[in-house]
């Protein structure tokens, strides 16, 4: 997209360790987000999809990480040797972000209005009286009633629920441009995560900001996403609309996962699941890294990696530099894509 709001071109990162050459968690992600735009970032456990939100945020530690090579562009800004000091006036101010556990990342000895009075203070350079009012308007907004009341809390005074809320009002405290949700109702009963889904939809509605919604979770994700990438192994092996990705899943991966979801269709039959488990950073097949997961598999799989290749229209087209993805494209990274 010529006016993508987030574009992540060919990062690839590494860590040391004790392994000859250290371990590879990303190998060349690319990744484009849309000004509004609900784009959801799919996969197992240990496929780099965290990593890859620690990268846009610049909270990689370094070492023992270290950014091999690629670009992280935001509003047309390259981000990667950003200095910390400009770093830290785009966390918060232009890019929100909430995490799994909110328990993990509220400080339990402070004051929840505090926290986010903070924020406010910090960013957007308000009074200490006028930052209270507004944190109290944004608890509002995310569904907390008695905000004020709310505001002298401490975390653990708040069901897990109420905490997620207290996250999203402090994330999007500033109206940032892009909110970054990194599995945000795992934790959550389906009652709870319906009612954040909704609230993080009607956030984006009101306040026009894009959402990176990162999830393993292929049911939350079709109810909130637009767009869909799907990464394994630390490359996005398939991205399109929500429409493509799941109504003509051309990766084997992507068809996998979603033979895997639980259906009340398929109620009295043996749950689909994929062999195996996702590989070692330090030991990633040569080849397609899912060919030893993938009953599809050819002697070509094995050798060659695949490219990241548009199959919208039908035969198969390259991907334009960075696997840069049009609203129309459907991308797959698969010698075989589409057969089944």
């Amino acid at each position: 997209m010529a006016d993508a709001l987030l574009s992540i071109r060919d990062l690839a990162v590494s860590f040391q360790g004790r392994e000859a050459g250290g371990s590879r968690p990303l190998r060349g992600v690319d990744l484009e987000v849309g000004p509004g735009e609900v784009h959801a970032l799919v996969g197992e456990s240990g496929s780099g999809k965290t990593l890859t939100a620690t990268c846009v945020l610049g909270l990689l530690p370094v070492p023992p990480a270290r950014i091999e090579a690629g670009s992280i562009r935001f509003q047309g800004r390259e981000l990667l040797g950003l200095a910390e000091r400009e770093r830290r006036k785009l966390r918060g101010r232009r890019i929100g972000m909430v995490f799994q556990e909110p328990s993990k990342y509220l400080n339990p000895s402070m004051r929840v209005g505090e926290q986010i009075v903070e924020a406010l203070i910090l960013h957007l350079g308000l009074s200490r009286r006028g930052a209270r009012a507004r944190a109290a308007e944004l608890l509002e907004l995310v569904g907390l009633p008695g905000g004020r009341q709310i505001l002298r809390r401490y975390p653990h005074e708040l069901s897990g629920g109420m905490r997620q809320r207290v996250m999203i009002a402090m994330a999007v405290s500033c109206e940032p441009a892009l909110l970054i949700a990194d599995e945000p109702t795992t934790a959550l009963d389906v009652t709870l995560q319906r009612q954040i889904l909704r609230l993080l939809l009607e956030l984006r509605d009101r306040l026009g900001m894009a959402v990176l919604f990162v999830s393993h979770d292929l049911a939350v994700v079709h109810g909130i996403s637009e767009r869909v990438s799907v990464i394994y192994c630390g490359k996005i092996v398939e991205s399109g609309s929500r429409e493509r990705v799941f109504g003509r899943p051309l990766h084997p991966y992507t068809q996998a996962l979603l033979a895997s979801v639980p259906e009340a269709s398929r109620r009295g039959t043996r749950l689909a699941a994929i062999p195996g488990t996702v590989p070692d950073a330090a030991h990633v097949p040569a080849g397609c890294a899912f060919h030893p997961r993938c009953p599809l598999a050819v002697e070509k799989c094995r050798l060659e990696v695949p490219a990241l290749l548009d199959y919208a229209a039908g035969p198969p087209g390259r991907a334009p530099a960075g696997g840069e993805a049009g609203a129309s494209s459907h991308l797959a990274a698969c010698h075989l894509a589409g057969r089944s």
